[in-house]
């Protein structure tokens, strides 16, 4: 029998709403002409988390998963290289509850898989119920119920603590729902005390929604009935804002303490003060609506929707200052909003004081037709030493990298597949989807680490096909 070789290019298969059963996994294009050079660092679904290579190279992996995985920064680690923030215990469950109620114990591992530091319980029952009392063993009185509950997003800190996104199941008066799914920010000192603590209920008058929106939003109920708790925000994304041109200009809403999230059920994204806990500044949840036609840049952020991985660009990066955020155009909002026909995603990077977009990608911008880009759900995008952007398209398991133009330099295909819950799907089903990816610089992990970076050029498209007999 001949070699049966991928069916597509470019994934094509990989990133459409009806994905062909045949595709590529691997490195699928790689253009050492124009790509940047760094190692990747991701959890697959077979619950490991690998860091690759620019020729897809596993080069490493830990066997624990992160939501997502942080590999830290020597420099917040007293100088340990490949350090990373994973979750050490959960509770396994047949349904995606999307948060982190299942998320019992997180930590951080060194380049040998040793725990260097915990929080949360220390073992978990696969019979436990998320919602319910914490699971027997080890815990640390600290936490919170015992479970660390961490979700979506957690940053290791110059001073050495940790801030931890992590759910909070409670009623709250004026809600329909009998409970909800709160948000709440701990920062977590190497004792593992709470030392600072902001819950997202608190400030719901200051998120930005109009008096219809705020009824919407207390009317909701949970879509997975009335046993479970309703996510009325899910805040996916919390980063530190950093140093920033902003600040140093004398705006104290930019103070680098100060930190950024965003809702994906209610569109918006906005800053807290470190200080007070008070909403400083923020973008939606009611935007313009979107208009089709020729691209006019500058121009004022019209219609986002689900949004994941909002961020400030850091300092000596192309764009340093203004906001990075992957578009999913997913479906969100009070009310729910409408994403056409077409669905597609959008990489936008926004002004945050003109509240401009300044740049933008799409499909189109990759000589493909904008639905050829899209995640209706997580997904990141992080800029580039050299101005390219690495792009996660979740959903599909695809993560590429893209020159400011919107040429692909580089791209991969997680080929780990795995049964996996999927809202609404009813069953686990099979799958590939990666939340997040970080790229991580060479000199972040030990010395000796190998890679390689020999360029990988596809066939064309229509010459692309499987052998038969």
């Amino acid at each position: 029998m001949k070699k049966i070789v991928a069916l597509s290019l470019l994934s094509a298969a990989a990133h459409v709403g009806a994905a062909p059963s045949v595709y590529p996994t691997g490195v699928t294009r790689y253009d050492t002409a124009t790509a940047y050079n760094s190692y990747v660092i991701f959890s697959g679904q077979d619950k490991k988390t690998h860091l690759i290579d620019m020729n897809g190279n596993e080069v490493h992996v830990w066997d624990a998963e992160g939501f997502p995985p942080v590999l830290l920064d020597p420099a917040l680690t007293g100088g340990q290289r490949g350090n990373v923030l994973v979750q050490l215990a959960s509770v396994t469950g047949t349904s995606n509850e999307g948060n982190g109620l299942r998320n019992q114990a997180i930590g951080e591992l060194d380049w040998n898989s040793q725990v260097v530091w915990q929080w949360g319980a220390s073992s978990a029952s696969s019979a436990q119920d998320a919602y319910a009392a914490p699971v027997e063993g080890k815990t640390n009185p600290q936490v919170p119920g015992g479970s660390a509950k961490q979700h979506h997003d957690w940053r290791r800190l110059a001073n050495g603590n940790t801030l931890v996104l992590a759910n909070l199941v409670h009623p709250l008066q004026g809600f329909s729902a009998p409970q909800v799914l709160d948000d709440v920010i701990y920062e977590v000192n190497k004792q593992g005390d709470i030392v600072w603590k902001w819950v997202a209920s608190e400030h719901l008058t200051e998120f930005g929604f109009s008096a219809a929106s705020l009824k919407l939003v207390k009317e909701g109920v949970s879509p997975r009935g009335k046993a479970a708790p309703f996510d009325y925000l899910h805040i996916n994304n919390m980063s530190v804002l950093g140093p920033n041109k902003w600040f140093d200009g004398g705006d104290q809403r930019f103070n680098p303490d100060n930190i950024l999230i965003d809702s994906r059920e209610a569109n918006f994204i906005v800053i807290i003060d470190r200080q007070t806990g008070k909403v400083v500044w923020n973008l939606g949840p009611d935007y313009p609506a979107q208009v089709r036609g020729p691209r006019v840049l500058p121009r004022p952020v019209d219609q986002i929707v689900g949004q994941h991985d909002a961020h400030l660009i850091a300092p000596g990066l192309p764009g340093a200052g203004n906001i990075l955020v992957f578009d999913n155009q997913g479906e969100a909002g009070y009310p729910r909003v409408s994403v056409g026909v077409q669905p597609r995603s959008r990489v936008l990077e926004i002004d945050p004081v003109s509240k401009q977009i300044v740049w933008e990608y799409t499909g189109g911008d990759s000589n493909g037709p904008e639905w050829s880009f899209y995640s209706s759900f997580i997904s990141s995008a992080r800029r580039l030493p050299n101005g390219n952007t690495l792009i996660d398209e979740g959903m599909n398991g695809r993560i590429f990298q893209i020159t400011n133009k919107g040429d692909i330099a580089w791209e991969y295909i997680s080929p780990y597949f795995a049964p996996t819950p999927v809202a609404g799907a009813g069953k686990p089903v099979l799958s590939n989807w990666l939340y997040r990816a970080q790229p991580v610089p060479y000199n972040w992990v030990p010395e000796g680490t190998p890679r390689s970076e020999k360029a990988v050029t596809p066939p064309e498209p229509g010459k692309y096909r499987v052998a038969t007999n």
